[in-house]
């Protein structure tokens, strides 16, 4: 043991040293191996950040939640989409809210929601395109809606139907200038005035939408009924299992639920979708991973040239030192410990070469993260990857060259210049 950590030690010595005597050269050819690191991270690191926030938006819209829609999420919009079957589906109604919490035992909470787009108005000032949510008393327990100033809607109002408000972040501060004056505030909507007793907490720009609560207001079902058409603003069920049951339990039970609430045949098909969220979690995470194999396929290409750049260095680096390993070799030293020796300063080298790649792109993050206000991160696991591709880089460089040196003659080798 002590041995090897010793050849570890000299061979890291002689990488520094070969890195400061011959710097033009060496830079030159680590420069494959720094290109290499940097596409490959680089994309792995935007990809990998790109995924875990559009997870955590999948996320935000419930954990273990099904909606029941006439749609089906999953079905896509392409020229094969039916989207004459789906028109003719009847929209989940109201009273069969009641049946799915009366008839169920794998749901833990059920709310019912509508939802349009509408002006809305304080004295003169008029915000357009407003998305008006109206839910029941259910909805906070399976889609969270955090509350940054004042507080939510209660169960009595929404109980009673009464005109109590929560409005989104961006909602308080075009209408109001600041979010904590809307407090107590009351804003109209389509001729009702309603009163603001909370402000949505600031979500920030989502890439796949989810329920934009910034540029939304929440309001009791009882009272959305006399603002909008309930047929025309796409109702939809939330359902919520319970934690310690699958979503494939939970939609089971509900496919059941709701072919008798539809009064549907064995032979019929389903008029109702049940779109799982995990189950967009589980896509999204295998259509990333054709994009990670396409971001590996970008960086092999300069990878590839920064091994052969590496190789080129050992090769050089044997034959100016052929005397030393004869030497060596006469003193006693064993054909292992040499290929040892020329192998670790191989390895050396494709690290110091990914260091610099991996500081290119913690520069490059910054930059991104500060101008496009997207966070891209490099996670641990990245970087402890990319020391790994370099030292199998350094390994798979430096074997020709190391085994070379390992098989030299020694008398051969000290007579040589």
């Amino acid at each position: 043991m002590r041995r090897i950590f010793e050849i570890t030690i000299s061979s890291f010595k002689i990488a520094l040293q070969e890195l400061w005597t011959n710097k033009l050269r060496t830079f030159l050819s680590l420069f494959g191996v720094t290109i290499g690191i940097f596409c490959i991270i680089s994309v792995l690191a935007t990809v990998n950040s790109l995924e875990n926030n559009i997870q955590a938006e999948i996320r935000s819209l419930g954990t273990n939640t099904i909606y029941i829609d006439k749609w089906d999420y999953a079905a896509g919009g392409g020229h094969d989409y039916p989207w004459w079957k789906y028109v003719k589906r009847p929209s989940p109604k109201f009273s069969e809210l009641r049946e799915i919490r009366k008839r169920t035992q794998t749901s833990d909470h059920a709310a019912f929601v509508i939802n349009t787009t509408m002006n809305a108005d304080v004295g003169d000032n008029s915000l357009s395109n407003v998305v008006v949510y109206g839910v029941t008393e259910e909805f906070s327990l399976i889609q969270p809606v955090e509350i940054q100033i004042g507080r939510y809607i209660t169960d009595a109002e929404f109980g009673l139907g009464t005109n109590s408000v929560v409005i989104g972040n961006e909602i308080a501060e075009k209408l109001f200038g600041e979010a904590r004056l809307a407090i107590g505030k009351q804003i109209g909507l389509r001729g009702k005035k309603l009163k603001v007793v909370g402000v949505i907490k600031k979500q920030g720009s989502q890439l796949i939408g989810g329920w934009r609560f910034d540029k939304a207001v929440v309001i009791p079902y009882r009272f959305a009924r006399n603002i909008m058409n309930e047929r025309r603003a796409d109702p939809l069920i939330l359902v919520k299992g319970k934690e310690h049951l699958s979503g494939k339990a939970v939609k089971d039970e509900l496919k059941s639920v709701m072919r008798s609430l539809h009064r549907l045949s064995p032979t019929e098909e389903d008029d109702f979708a049940l779109n799982d969220v995990s189950d967009f979690s589980d896509a999204l995470s295998q259509a990333f991973v054709s994009v990670n194999i396409g971001g590996w396929a970008i960086g092999a290409l300069a990878f590839v040239v920064g091994i052969f750049g590496v190789a080129n260095i050992m090769f050089v680096t044997v034959k100016e030192r052929t005397s030393q390993i004869g030497l060596k070799k006469a003193l006693g030293a064993r054909n292992g410990m040499i290929l040892a020796e020329f192998l670790l300063e191989a390895a050396f080298l494709c690290i110091f070469g990914g260091l610099i790649g991996l500081f290119l792109v913690f520069i490059l993050t910054q930059i991104v993260t500060a101008a496009l206000n997207f966070p891209i991160y490099l996670s641990v696991g990245i970087m402890f990857l990319a020391i790994i591709i370099c030292i199998i880089a350094g390994i798979l460089a430096g074997f020709i060259p190391a085994l070379r040196a390992a098989k030299m003659d020694p008398v051969v080798a000290i007579r040589s210049k």
